[in-house]
């Protein structure tokens, strides 16, 4: 036994490929209890906010709820409308929360504690949250339901939309810092300086952005009750339509930890003084990220859904020739006043 043990077949492959799994199965499990219990945050903070209760039955204030919700939905039939493309119409949702969770290889929690530590983890994670508009083109065209289709048609449109301002912003950020590792960016805020701080208005656009690009309020406007009966995922039920729910909420956690990690020092502690460095990284990690989701649902409970004209103006006529214009300007005074990163 101790010969197999000490095995290079062990050592080399066995040992190394059992802690990549524990490694990921140690993010993925808290990512889902996050986003159960991100439903159950949502429906109390909106209730608070328009005096109302929010799940009180179920469990002690209500905390069990989010796994009823899961049971009633995993209970469920599954049904597929009779001219759908089974195939198609089964992947897409699967695809939508497999992209969502992929993208948790790369984020930093502290320092050391990332899946991935690669030396383009932007790339990797723009090329991630670019590919997650397959699985809702998909779901509307093999629906067959011109509901379906037209709601993923104008949910495409938006997230390309927005991916381009998201893009220049993360340009900005990377010529300030001169790495695509999230790492380095994190560390390059040790200073105290948070780039949320010198780089406000592309902070602003990409919360404004992030908040478009998962469908959220007030850019909600692929769910369309009034007009598309829900949009993309209208033919979908049971655990099919729970991936897509799943996969929604995850990537507003996504996004609200790239922000932390982009703008607001990752697991850096404010001002890194006493008492504040007394508390781990992690944690500092995980409150950072409460309080982006938290915006996320203020927003939903104060705006008014937009109009797709007005949707597509911001984008096209705000966010990008802001955007734009910011990489010129901070690529410039980097150059003239020699603060490039060495």
């Amino acid at each position: 036994m101790a010969e197999f043990v000490q095995s290079p077949f062990v050592t080399g492959y066995l040992w190394p490929f059992i802690l990549i799994v524990l490694s990921i199965i140690a993010i993925i499990v808290p990512v889902l209890i996050a986003v159960a219990y991100l439903t159950y945050a949502e429906r109390k903070v909106l209730a608070a906010m328009q005096l109302r209760m929010g799940p009180n039955v179920v469990g002690p204030f209500g905390l069990w709820q989010p796994f009823a919700d899961g049971l009633k939905l995993f209970l469920k039939e599954t049904i597929i409308p009779t001219g759908a493309n089974k195939v198609v119409f089964v992947l897409a949702p699967m695809i939508t929360f497999i992209l969502a969770m992929i993208g948790w290889a790369v984020i930093p929690f502290d320092d050391g504690w990332v899946l991935a530590d690669i030396n383009v983890g932007i790339l990797y994670l723009f090329a991630v949250s670019s590919l997650g508009v397959y699985g809702i083109i998909m779901a509307g065209w093999a629906s067959n339901s011109k509901y379906a289709f037209l709601g993923a048609l104008r949910s495409a449109a938006q997230m390309v939309s927005y991916e381009v301002a998201i893009g220049f912003v993360l340009i900005t950020v990377l010529v300030c810092v001169g790495s695509l590792n999230l790492s380095d960016i994190v560390r390059a805020q040790e200073d105290g300086i948070w780039f949320f701080i010198p780089l406000f208005p592309m902070f602003v656009i990409f919360i404004v952005s992030a908040l478009a690009e998962t469908n959220r309020a007030p850019f909600d406007l692929p769910e369309a009750e009034s007009e598309l009966v829900a949009g993309f995922n209208v033919e979908y039920s049971a655990m099919t339509f729970a991936l897509f729910f799943l996969g929604e909420y995850a990537n507003m956690i996504l996004m609200s930890a790239l922000a932390t990690t982009l703008f607001l020092g990752g697991w850096l502690p404010p001002f890194g003084v006493e008492p504040f460095t007394w508390i781990p990284g992690p944690i500092w990690f995980i409150l950072k990220v409460c309080l982006c989701l938290f915006f996320f649902l203020w927003v939903r409970a104060t705006f008014p859904r937009y109009r797709y004209d007005q949707l597509m103006r911001l984008g096209w006529k705000v966010f990008l020739p802001i955007s734009l214009a910011a990489v010129v300007i901070v690529s410039g005074a980097l150059v003239v006043f020699d603060w490039l990163p060495r």
